[in-house]
């Protein structure tokens, strides 16, 4: 099979590019900025989903699903929210299209315009805080604990599969509380949840901390983020949650009767991942030959191709396979048959390689009379025969080194990658060799947007495992309390 992908020393960015078109996972579509999520590149997002789902719901949150057009009103009750926001909107000015005489086709009816013009959803939380403020009288009817998996609009200019386009899919909570304290621990809880996800399913560890005051989301009095090293050592914000105090309750307005019988206002939150993580997955793990993905999230763990010559030496080894994807179901594992005579075996070996698939059977005339199989594992790409009585168990256990060993690789990596730096000079040469860099910082805005503008590095977060410690910032001089994460970032 020829090469495929751009060798990722060779082109970072377009080894990306190749890997996302060809392994299947997405493509531009015929909407500027707009992909087409494919079957497999779906059915790996259906699983993050999935376990993301059944985390939300273990902690008492529940789905539900709010509307896609915002009234443009609401996003002016709110002032920072609407100023984070305006450059991205999408606007619906019109409701009606017409028969155009001159040109032919169609075109606006120019009298169709709307009385109030509609965003197309950045975000939700101006429509469902306009809506709780119906939900909410009593302490009785909090906590809301909200959650909605949709897409939204975010007009982008450079767009990258996955990474950022116009319109993606994410999920995004929105919880309304009766105290302070409630709310912070919601926030709290959540980017543990997102952390836990990352790690221990995407295989992906990550550094918990605060965004600084000029990168929390707009609206947010204070936002935690989890952040995550690609192999090009550039940083990729993987999940954030945002503790936005009363400020969305005070401009819809959402109050409730406390038990003192005192009108208080709302205490809120919101937090959301996308199919962002989709490109965290791709550039945490993936190799020169393809992607590689963590077992817990692969749309199937298992393929098993046969090697035969003829049809009766394909009905003796599906016989045997059949047994073992019987065996392998009962555990748990799921498992691809790929039986297609489409195809040569060598070609199919390269293409499961690429898609990822952590382990490949392949069994042969020779390998039924033996008892045996082959077995590939593609976070290696070690081969070894096993015997047939008892891969099931084998399999089980090696899945479970394979999840292992790829958050492993990528923990090292990190490790590797990470540097402490104490004077500005030292700072940028760390910068620009790429990774994480811990470096005190003197808290304010000018500074950050000083070292921004120098150096194209941001904070990516005040790290929460990191206690405080006293220093001078490496650009002021000035005092610094503790290390800051810096990063080039995505």
């Amino acid at each position: 099979m020829a090469k495929v992908l751009t060798s990722r020393s060779e082109n970072y960015s377009q080894w990306y590019q190749d890997l996302v078109i060809k392994a299947d996972l997405a493509e531009n579509s015929a909407v500027r900025g707009s992909m087409v999520i494919k079957p497999y590149g779906y059915a790996i997002w259906e699983k993050m989903q999935a376990e993301l789902d059944r985390m939300f719901k273990e902690t008492g949150h529940e789905n539900a699903y709010f509307p896609l057009f915002i009234p443009k009103s609401f996003f002016s009750k709110e002032a920072s929210h609407v100023e984070g926001f305006a450059k991205e909107c999408a606007v619906v000015t019109h409701y009606r299209l017409k028969t155009d005489e001159v040109n032919g086709g169609v075109m606006v009816d120019p009298d169709a315009k709307l009385e109030e013009e509609l965003i197309v959803r950045p975000t939700s939380e101006t429509i469902i805080w306009s809506t709780y403020k119906n939900w909410i009288q009593s302490y009785r009817d909090l906590p809301i604990l909200i959650n909605q998996w949709a897409n939204v609009v975010r007009w982008e200019m450079r767009t990258r599969l996955f990474l950022r386009t116009a319109e993606f899919l994410w999920q995004e909570g929105h919880t309304a509380h009766a105290t302070k304290q409630e709310a912070i621990e919601e926030t709290e809880k959540i980017i543990n949840i997102y952390a836990d996800f990352a790690e221990n399913f995407m295989a992906m560890p990550v550094i918990k901390g605060l965004k600084s005051e000029s990168e929390r989301f707009a609206g947010a009095l204070e936002t935690y983020s989890i952040e995550a090293l690609m192999q090009d050592g550039k940083a990729l914000q993987s999940g954030t949650s945002h503790f936005l105090g009363q400020n969305f309750a005070k401009a819809f307005d959402v109050k409730f009767a406390s038990k003192e019988g005192k009108e208080e206002y709302v205490w809120a939150t919101s937090w959301g991942v996308s199919t962002r993580l989709m490109g965290a997955l791709i550039m945490a793990h993936s190799d020169d030959n393809g992607l590689v993905l963590p077992p817990k999230l692969a749309p199937f763990q298992v393929v098993i191709v046969p090697i035969y010559r003829n049809e009766e030496q394909l009905d003796a080894i599906s016989e045997k396979v059949n047994e073992i994807i019987s065996k392998l179901k009962a555990r748990g594992i799921s498992v691809k048959y790929d039986s297609s005579d489409n195809r040569k075996p060598g070609w199919k070996f390269a293409q499961y390689e690429l898609k990822g698939v952590p382990v490949r059977l392949a069994i042969g005339p020779r390998d039924l009379e033996n008892g045996t199989v082959e077995v590939a594992r593609r976070d290696t790409l070690e081969k070894s025969v096993k015997e047939i009585d008892g891969i099931d168990e084998y399999i089980e256990t090696l899945l479970d080194k394979i999840q292992s060993n790829i958050y492993t690789k990528a923990f090292n990596f990190r490790k590797e990658n990470t540097s402490k730096v104490e004077t500005y000079d030292a700072f940028k040469i760390a910068v620009k060799k790429g990774g994480f860099v811990l470096a005190h910082w003197d808290g304010t805005a000018e500074t950050e947007e000083r070292i921004k503008s120098d150096t194209k590095a941001t904070i990516r977060c005040l790290p929460l495992e990191y206690e405080e410690e006293e220093g001078v910032c490496i650009y002021s001089g000035k005092p610094s309390k503790r290390r800051v994460l810096f990063a080039l970032a995505y």
